[in-house]
């Protein structure tokens, strides 16, 4: 990923764009979760409860990724928050190098979280 030079309100508002999506991404989980129950108590079958196994434990592991990702964010937004208070003469027109960890985690987690959407979209209509 190649990393590129931009201003603190533009990282700010990614950060911000971020973080409302995971609240978002982490309440779908909940709804799912809900289905979830929904699906085990109706299907009893070997087969499907180990699907239902799956999904719990993939559920809670998007959780705690989420959780670990906000934390993340969080923590560089007081960084530039420190630095904007620190320095604020120009602050609007000085470049900041993204956090391209945090930017590659993020992007990896949509991309792994719509995957997991996808297989459990399969799964409902299967068992539903």
């Amino acid at each position: 990923m190649t990393t590129k030079h931009t201003y603190l309100v533009d990282l700010h508002f990614d950060h911000k764009v971020w973080t409302r999506r995971l609240g978002f991404f982490k309440e779908e989980v909940t709804m799912f979760e809900s289905y979830l129950g929904e699906v085990a108590v109706k299907n009893t079958s070997h087969e499907c409860t180990a699907d239902v196994e799956h999904f719990q434990n993939q559920f809670i592991r998007q959780k705690e990724v989420i959780d670990e990702l906000v934390h993340d964010i969080k923590i560089r937004e007081e960084k530039l928050a420190h630095y904007a208070k620190e320095n604020p003469v120009a602050i609007d027109h000085k470049y900041f190098q993204p956090e391209p960890e945090i930017t590659e985690r993020y992007m990896m987690f949509e991309k792994i979280y719509h995957e997991l959407k996808e297989e459990y979209r399969r799964f409902l209509a299967k068992w539903m």
